[in-house]
């Protein structure tokens, strides 16, 4: 108190309010920083220096590794709260630009989920004889291995987009981006709906494929953009999600319109869903670290305190100009090639961590889960042996079961969201592809009998648990596991191997649901149980870790990293990712 009225003696009045607003700030931005929470078993683990700070009427802790609270109190000059935003709560705000962006997943998901319940009545017209209206055909008919070629177009179309999406979006910005991508959606939609041959038909399947593959990189890295460490976990998540609502609402609507002509009404809806979204991202902000890359710093700021609303942006805003400034002084330095990431040549031996991320997103289309996604309507049919004339009688006893297993995988999604960083990655792995693999077979015993009841039951069981673990946490690990100078090329690779893995498998079902019948999941039951055998010996387990400490734990060579005859590896010093080396 004697300082400040020494001060106030001092110096004039204006002169002394910027003195005191200068002093305020540099001390609580030191003190915010001394006192950033850091997990007591962390190896990164430095004493914390606590202090006062003007204004604030609560402190932060750390138990465990988990974040306690954050909510300081009293706002400043500027009405801004004090609380640090960068471990702010998901807020309404952040909530609702992450759902309009995630319109683009949602339009993914109907993409994906619309040919399934109207697909006998295209391929097979089981509607009844082709006729021509309007110079239009009431159905495509083609065989099945032609029907599972058009069916794999579009993930065929989603690897084309996935690997054109990323220079664009960093050229563009993320928010354009989407905008722009919306013209697949509209121009795949337009040719599917007015197709009169199978090859428009196929086309349509793959341009609107493109945008799927775009918005799948594009809504992720936005999505992650703005999230905070606290919800990360759920924005995580968040895509697949959206995509699973897509699939349930394309199979409610298609209850309705899978008739003859109206199929065509179906496939035009993802055009009408594309023109929506792009007036509603006229609503929401560009990404703060794009602008910050792009040099856009007044828009930086005004974006991140739009999303965070009345936090205290001044640590977060440092912290995304330190990184921009840091990969700048770094631009000079040759980075590693994608090669020379996956042969371990770099400082880093990441070899372990590449495999795992490669595996994970392999796995997830392995599993026969976009199988049942794709043709359950028709496996269903069959097993519950359902006539032509039966078939005619919509919806029919398989459609409506379909339906009941695109909306189950929604809620186990959201399930598997609020156990994943309660239970652990590597756990939840585990115990779902586990589970899913005893589905398949379920699903095989069931058909074996020709018990059609069992069938679906397994069905909807193989959907619920595989959604909640394995078929989203590919989506995270690589962002977890891997430092910045490689995730861009081998999270690339990694969608490349997912897109290329499920073409091949949406290809082949139809042909070995002919060739092997009641037998159809028995690859899967392999494939499946094959994962869960990778997360007891080989999974890194990211969950409370940074990429610092992840990487730390985990280089190194492939191998066994866990499990009863596995020893747990003394973490070493820290280690940075400043200016990647490449080894000779």
């Amino acid at each position: 108190m004697a300082e400040s009225n020494t001060l106030s003696g001092a110096l004039p009045p204006a002169e002394l309010t910027q003195t005191a607003e200068l002093t305020q700030t540099s001390e609580l931005t030191q003190t915010a920083e001394l006192t950033r929470p850091v997990r007591p078993e962390s190896i990164y683990h430095m004493p914390v220096i606590s202090g006062s700070v003007p204004s604030f009427t609560s402190t932060t802790s750390a138990t465990n590794g988990k974040i306690k609270d954050y909510d300081m109190a009293e706002g400043d000059e500027r009405g801004l709260s004090h609380t640090d935003s960068r471990y702010a709560r998901m807020n309404r705000t952040l909530f609702l630009f992450a759902v309009t962006a995630a319109v683009s997943s949602i339009n993914y998901g109907w993409i994906i989920g619309s040919i399934n319940i109207p697909a006998l009545v295209i391929e097979e017209c089981a509607g009844g004889p082709m006729t021509w209206t309007n110079g239009f055909p009431s159905c495509i008919p083609m065989s099945s291995t032609l029907w599972g070629l058009v069916v794999g177009l579009t993930p065929l179309g989603a690897w084309a987009g996935s690997l054109l999406s990323g220079v664009a979006a960093d050229r563009f910005g993320r928010k354009r981006m989407l905008m722009y991508n919306n013209a697949f959606f509209v121009a795949g939609a337009l040719l599917a709906c007015l197709t009169t041959s199978i090859v428009q038909l196929a086309v349509g399947r793959f341009v609107s494929g493109i945008g799927c593959g775009v918005a799948a990189n594009v809504v992720s890295t936005y999505c992650s953009e703005m999230s905070t460490v606290r919800s990360r976990g759920f924005l995580g998540g968040f895509q697949q999600l959206m995509i699973l609502l897509g699939v349930f609402l394309s199979q409610v609507v298609s209850i309705g319109l899978s008739k003859a002509p109206l199929w065509r009404v179906l496939f035009s809806i993802s055009a009408a869903v594309a023109i929506v979204q792009t007036l509603l991202l006229f609503l929401i902000p560009e990404s703060p670290k794009f602008l910050t890359s792009a040099g856009r710093l007044d828009e930086a700021r005004a974006s991140l305190q739009r999303i965070r609303g009345d936090m205290d942006i001044s640590l977060e805003l440092d912290d995304l100009l330190t990184t921009v400034e840091s990969g700048r002084q770094n631009e000079h330095i040759p980075q590693p090639t994608m090669w020379q990431v996956l042969t371990g040549k770099t400082e880093i031996d990441l070899r372990h961590l590449v495999f795992c991320a490669l595996f994970l997103m392999l796995s997830q289309q392995w599993s026969g889960a976009k199988g049942v996604m794709f043709y359950s309507t028709e496996i269903l049919s069959d097993r519950f042996h359902l006539t032509a004339d039966e078939v005619k009688e919509i919806p029919t006893i398989a459609q409506l079961l379909t339906l009941g297993i695109g909306g189950i995988g929604a809620v186990a999604v959201i399930i598997g969201m609020n156990i994943l960083d309660k239970v652990g990655r590597r756990s939840v792995l585990i115990v779902s592809s586990f589970a899913t693999s005893v589905c398949a077979a379920l699903i095989v015993v069931g058909s074996a009998l020709d018990i059609g009841p069992m069938v679906a039951t397994a069905m909807y069981l193989f959907n619920l648990v595989f959604q909640a673990g394995a078929g989203f946490i590919p989506y995270l690990c690589a962002s977890e596991m891997l430092p910045y100078y490689a995730l861009g090329s081998i999270s690339g690779l990694a969608t490349s191997i997912n897109c290329l893995t499920l073409f091949i498998v949406s290809f082949i079902f139809p042909i070995l649901d002919k060739s092997l019948k009641a037998y159809l999941f028995v690859p899967f039951i392999v494939t499946n149980f094959i994962t869960c055998l990778f997360g007891v010996f080989l999974m890194p387990e990211a969950k409370g870790k940074s990429v610092l400490e992840v990487v730390d734990e985990y280089k190194g060579p492939i191998r066994f990293v866990a499990g009863p005859f596995v020893r747990r590896k003394t973490p070493s010093s820290p280690i940075t990712f400043s200016s990647p080396k490449v080894l000779d």
